[in-house]
């Protein structure tokens, strides 16, 4: 990972892979067992969902969204979807809440409240993130990296962000749909 100087931290599809492996293994080595994964949509879905296939755990999703305004780089007002999405069932036991990252806290800590008063059913919850960064208010359960300096963490697939169907297709993948 390369720290580009201005307060922000570069990462590529490589690193981005093994930060989830290595989490995945800092979860296993803690002998915890848990019933569901529950990723925060959208930064949680990818580590969520490696971490379900890994552990052969029915995974649910919950959308928040947090960063809306100036492109998606300055926080706004908590939304929190009033309905949690998993293939059967309900949400119940012991959930592994899964995030990219903890930033100010505020997300993880108003998410476990909502799951306490929604899911009665769920016993417990522990948090799971890549990057905890040092001016949260909530320490996560499980994190790869603890970031002192609270760097923009740019991660790989936010170019799409910016790069949009059209950029996408002026790249040369106009046939990708033909094989």
């Amino acid at each position: 990972m390369a720290d580009a100087g201005h307060g922000e931290l570069r990462v590529s599809w490589s690193q981005y892979r093994r930060h989830i492996e290595e989490l995945a293994v800092l979860v296993h080595r803690s002998g915890w067992k848990f019933d569901h994964i529950l990723c925060l949509a959208r930064g949680g879905l990818r580590p969520g969902d490696v971490l379900s296939r890994l552990f052969n755990v029915p995974v649910a999703i919950l959308a928040t969204s947090s960063y809306r305004e100036d492109a998606g780089s300055t926080q706004g007002e908590l939304a929190i979807a009033r309905h949690v999405t998993m293939s059967s069932g309900t949400l119940k036991g012991r959930v592994l809440l899964v995030d990219d990252l903890v930033d100010s806290g505020v997300t993880l800590d108003k998410v476990q409240k909502h799951l306490r008063e929604a899911f009665p059913e769920v016993s417990e919850v522990r948090s799971a993130v890549i990057w905890y960064k040092a001016c949260s208010c909530m320490r996560p359960d499980y994190f790869v990296q603890y970031l002192e300096t609270n760097p923009w963490i740019k991660q790989p697939f936010e170019e799409y962000e910016h790069l949009g169907i059209e950029g996408l297709l002026k790249r040369g993948l106009t046939d990708a749909c033909s094989d």
